[in-house]
């Protein structure tokens, strides 16, 4: 068979950026700005509110170098669990970013074996990059400062409309293919687990069950990948001449 024999992936657990995401949406101040970007989001009052609101929830920091939000238990506890379910891997691999590389020790920590696994970090399967709105670590800021952006965005729709300096989904799922055929060349019949983000599961998902840019959005609208969740594909020989990926489970939790 030319496909590993499973390919585990696990979303990072929660990142400063989710957490503040959270945080900030029950701040009655970011609410009225909500509010007021729904009413006119290109008003120079909008544009005010949105520079009010970057000074006070803004991270300060790189995607790359965001950290998890908390000690990382829930990692732990799947660490915990997951060694139940699969055999332990062959191999590792790790997106570069702080959180995932974070993820994954924890994951250790609450599955020990893991340590005895050789790593490797990955960079082509990082979280897509949103170039200048990192800056604002929120899309509703962003648009609010560049409405010509948001203008671009309403035409070209969530999947085309590529982030200045950043990326659209098809770039991500380019990179994610490239490193997927390196998988299947380096470790046919291998134990595979990936500690990733949300939109490289997503562009997996899609290349393997050849997923339209309409059923993508629609995952991804309906059911993202949560933190710490896992989804695990299993090689089955006996589906086609050289075997098939089959999804065993989606978004699974294990804390």
């Amino acid at each position: 068979m030319k496909w590993p024999s499973y390919i585990a992936f696990v979303r990072h657990d929660i990142s400063a950026y989710n957490q503040l995401k959270c945080s900030k949406s029950k701040q009655k101040d970011y609410q009225k700005f909500v509010e007021q970007f729904e009413k006119d989001c290109e008003s120079p009052l909008t544009k005010a509110m949105a520079q009010e609101m970057w000074d006070i929830y803004q991270l300060g920091m790189g995607d790359h170098d965001t950290p998890l939000a908390h000690d990382g238990v829930q990692a732990k506890t799947v660490g915990d669990n997951l060694q139940n379910d699969l055999e332990l891997p062959d191999v590792i691999f790790v997106s570069p970013y702080l959180r995932t590389k974070e993820t994954l020790k924890k994951l250790i920590e609450g599955w020990p074996e893991l340590a005895t696994v050789k790593v490797v970090e990955e960079e082509r399967i990082r979280e897509q990059e949103h170039g200048l709105a990192i800056l604002y670590n929120d899309w509703k800021i962003f648009y609010s400062m560049y409405p010509e952006q948001k203008k671009l965005f309403d035409l070209e729709g969530d999947y085309w409309y590529r982030w200045p300096q950043g990326e659209n989904v098809p770039d991500v799922r380019l990179r994610v293919g490239s490193w997927f055929n390196t998988l299947v060349r380096d470790y046919a019949g291998k134990k595979v687990l990936v500690v990733t983000h949300h939109l490289t599961i997503l562009t997996l998902r899609a290349s393997l069950e050849r997923l339209s840019a309409e059923q993508f959005i629609d995952l991804n609208r309906k059911d993202k990948p949560i933190n710490v969740g896992v989804t695990l594909y299993r090689g089955d020989p006996k589906l086609g001449k050289d075997g098939k990926l089959v999804l065993d489970y989606y978004n699974k939790k294990f804390y």
